[in-house]
């Protein structure tokens, strides 16, 4: 698991979490093929089963990239449920996101900066709860990115979603936290 002490001071708390970020992507990167399916599959099923107790009608959701968990079959099965499902979609570069409607098979694009964006970008409100991808997260319930910052500016606005982080649970780490920092709602990951 990687743990380091937290810096004492915004500069080096930057640095060390630029460090981080880069221990934590090759940690995930070095996680071989069957137990990334396993653990896909475990993640996947924990979501379906949050969502038998959240029941919401709408769920902001992502699409992978940098070796992320693959959600994918806990979306279709989401949607067979009859959840709407959004993806977040940058707009301006220090904006919060945007989201829009999203159905399984419907045709992407990449935007700007490589990630897959639905083709016909119709932009919907802020979803009730969001599904949030960490690169690493603290017992704190923060969440380690990739530096952007654009879930922690749409998570400061109202009314504010529901958040579920989904990491691997062998990138939990100390970090520490800035002030603009949002904590997550919920986290869940292969072990639960």
């Amino acid at each position: 698991m990687p743990a380091a002490l937290p810096p004492s001071t915004a500069q080096t708390n930057s640095e060390f979490k630029a460090a981080l970020r880069r221990q934590l992507l090759a940690a995930r990167r070095n996680i071989d093929a069957p137990t990334r399916a396993a653990w896909d599959a475990d993640i996947c099923r924990h979501i379906v089963a949050w969502w038998q107790t959240a029941r919401v009608e709408t769920l902001g959701v992502y699409w992978p990239l940098r070796d992320e968990p693959d959600l994918h079959p806990a979306y279709a099965e989401l949607a067979r449920l009859g959840v709407r499902l959004l993806l977040p979609v940058v707009l301006q570069r220090d904006a919060p996101l945007a989201f829009a409607s999203w159905e399984i098979g419907a045709a992407l694009v990449k935007d700007a900066m490589g990630i897959a964006v639905p083709a016909h970008q119709r932009l919907e409100a802020v979803p009730p709860a969001l599904l949030v991808p960490c690169l690493g997260y603290n017992k704190e319930g923060y969440r380690l990115g990739y530096g952007g910052g654009f879930y922690d500016r749409t998570l400061d606005q109202l009314p504010r979603p529901a958040t579920i982080g989904i990491a691997y649970s062998c990138l939990a780490a100390e970090f520490g936290w800035d002030g603009h920092d949002v904590p997550l709602d919920q986290l869940i990951t292969e072990a639960g």
